[in-house]
């Protein structure tokens, strides 16, 4: 029985020979196909047609059930013309993917994958997941994880969550780990990025420290050069003007004075001894505690 909606072979296979072998769809359709084309494109449909039948007469079929006709009638275009329109990817993407593996056509597959993880939702994310670990998705598997880590409060309301927790409880002891492993993910790097912005600002606090006493800055400068005095902060960088009023009040704090503790002065101490830690000439440097010694 033939259906003309699956019937894939119309325009690609024109200039053909007549098709010499069908393949049978869900509901009895059969599709029209050319043994050569699918052997090309599918090593797996290639050692099925190389099978040797039973009666040389009897008429070659190949059966591809358990998915809609029209799935398989976008396949089997696929493996005429290695293209696939987008329209067919977002309906029956999911059974494309499934195809896709089982017949080993790799580029479809892959298609497939971007596809279908392209259009996850809270209500599909499960599922796609347990299917890209059963073809062999990778990086579908991944999107998945990562869509489900994303929007955890939502997918674990869906039946289909439900559903996996009563009979793949292994599944969901992945998804949990993955969570985990993605929330230390992201503790680690966002210390990691504070670790890096706290390494830039003191780099620019020793630059700004040498600026200012080498060359003098709007509110201090060293001994011989007067401070510009100007109304507006220092444009030179951006830390200038909070390391100006950092060293004023190191000059100033009666509490240093009287031996008592204060942070904005162990905020002092602390540049004044990186610098002297890190310059490379101590002899000629303008910076306090530099010139000649180091701190103890």
């Amino acid at each position: 029985m033939e259906h003309s909606n699956c019937n894939s072979t119309s325009s690609s296979a024109a200039e053909l020979p007549e098709p010499d072998i069908h393949i049978l769809t869900s509901g009895g359709f059969r599709i029209p196909t050319h043994s050569s084309i699918l052997a090309m494109a599918s090593p797996v449909l290639e050692n099925i047609i190389e099978q040797p039948r039973k009666h040389r007469s009897s008429e070659r079929v190949i059966p591809i059930l358990g998915v809609p006709c029209d799935a398989v009638s976008a396949f089997v275009d696929y493996l005429y013309s290695s293209r696939c329109k987008e329209e067919e990817i977002a309906k029956y993407g999911i059974h494309l993917l499934v195809l896709s593996h089982v017949y080993s056509v790799p580029q479809l597959k892959q298609r497939c994958s971007k596809g279908v993880s392209q259009r996850l939702t809270a209500e599909n994310a499960v599922d796609v997941l347990q299917l890209a670990r059963l073809c062999d998705a990778p990086d579908l598997y991944i999107k998945c994880m990562k869509y489900i880590a994303a929007h955890f409060k939502s997918v674990e309301k869906t039946e289909a969550w439900n559903f996996m927790q009563d009979h793949d409880p292994w599944l969901e002891l992945e998804i949990l780990q993955f969570i985990d492993e993605d929330e230390k993910r992201k503790r680690r790097m966002r210390r990691h990025m504070k670790e890096q912005n706290l390494y830039l600002q003191l780099s620019e606090a020793m630059v700004c420290l040498q600026h200012i006493c080498t060359e003098g800055c709007t509110i201090v400068g060293p001994y011989d050069v007067k401070p510009a005095k100007k109304p507006s902060p220092c444009n030179k960088y951006v830390t200038c003007h909070g390391v100006q009023l950092l060293i004023k009040h190191f000059a100033l704090c009666k509490t240093r004075v009287n031996g008592g503790g204060c942070s904005r002065c162990n905020r002092m101490w602390q540049l004044l001894r990186l610098h002297s830690s890190i310059c490379d000439q101590p002899d000629s440097c303008r910076v306090p505690l530099c010139r000649g010694h180091q701190p103890g």
